[in-house]
C-alpha cells in the first residue's frame, strides 16, 4: 500500500507542478498571486505524500527502524492534526466561515484570469445550484461583472447561476446571467439561482454529517492500524537483532 500511494503521490507531485509551469505562475509578475493558486496544493499534498509513502515502504522493505520511525511519527502527527483540526473546525465555525467567504470572493475577483479557480467556482456553483458567496450580488467584485464595467458581462453573472443555462436542452448559452444584478430578487429567481454557495455549503454538510464522519472516523481508523502494524514491525526488528546478537556471542565464546 505504501508503494502504491507513493507512485500515486508522485503522480499528483508531477500534475501540480505542469500546472503551475503550464501557467507560467513561477513568472515574476505571477509569483506574488502564488499561494492562492489551486495547483500549490496538488504539489504540497504530493510532496508529503509521496516522501511519507516512500520512507515507510523503503523502512518495511529493508527493516530500517530510522525510516520506520520517521514513518511513524509523521503518521502519529497527522492523526493528532486532524483530530486537532476537527475540534478547532467545531469551535470556530463562524470564523472559517468567513475564511471561506473571503477565499471565495478573492476567486471570484480573479474568476476570468485563472482557468483552474474558474473551473472549481462554476463546478461548486452548478453543483450546489447557488451564485457567489453569500447572493447573487457579490459578483460585483469582478471587473467584468461590475455594473460600472463596459462590455455585455457589466452586471451579469456567469452561467453557471443560471437556472436553465441550456437552451432547448442541447445549446449551452453563455449569456443567460447578463443584467442579472439589475433584475429584483422577484424577477432574477427564475432566471437564476439566488442564493449564496456559503449557505449551499452549510446545507450539504448538515445533510451529509453522518457520511462524512463514517469517513472521517474509517480514515483515522486505517491510520491508527498502520500505526499499530509499523510498531509491531518495529520491535520485530528489534527482536531479530537481540536474537542474532546472541547467536554470534554464543558461536564467538
Amino acid at each position: 500500500f505504501n508503494l502504491l500511494f507513493t507512485v500515486l503521490g508522485l503522480v499528483v507531485l508531477a500534475l501540480g507542478l505542469w500546472g503551475l509551469i503550464n501557467k507560467e505562475s513561477f513568472a515574476q509578475e505571477k509569483i506574488g498571486q502564488i499561494s492562492t493558486d489551486p495547483m500549490l496544493v496538488f504539489v504540497m499534498l504530493g510532496l508529503v505524500l509521496s516522501t511519507l509513502c516512500l520512507s515507510g515502504c523503503v523502512g518495511a522493505l529493508r527493516e530500517n527502524c530510522c525510516l520506520l520511525q520517521v514513518f511513524s511519527a509523521t503518521v502519529l502527527l497527522l492523526v493528532a492534526a486532524q483530530v486537532l483540526a476537527a475540534i478547532v473546525a467545531y469551535s470556530l465555525q463562524g470564523q472559517i466561515e468567513g475564511y471561506l467567504r473571503s477565499g471565495m470572493l478573492a476567486a471570484m475577483v480573479r474568476y476570468q484570469d485563472d482557468l483552474d479557480l474558474r473551473f472549481i467556482t462554476d463546478e461548486i456553483q452548478i453543483g450546489l445550484q447557488c451564485c457567489g458567496a453569500d447572493n447573487y450580488r457579490d459578483w460585483e467584485v469582478n471587473m467584468y461583472y461590475n455594473c460600472s464595467a463596459p462590455g455585455v458581462l457589466s452586471c451579469g453573472v456567469p452561467a453557471t447561476c443560471c437556472v436553465d443555462p441550456l437552451e432547448n436542452g442541447t445549446v449551452w448559452n453563455s449569456q443567460c446571467g447578463v443584467g442579472s444584478q439589475q433584475l429584483d430578487e422577484f424577477s432574477a429567481q427564475s432566471v437564476i439561482f439566488l442564493g449564496g454557495c456559503l449557505g449551499g455549503m452549510s446545507r450539504w454538510i448538515e445533510q451529509h454529517t453522518g457520511l462524512i464522519g463514517a469517513v472521517g472516523i474509517v480514515l483515522l481508523g486505517v491510520q491508527i492500524i498502520t500505526l499499530f502494524i509499523t510498531t509491531r514491525l518495529m520491535d520485530n526488528i528489534h527482536y531479530d537483532i537481540i536474537i542474532s546478537t546472541g547467536v554470534k556471542l554464543q558461536y564467538n565464546i
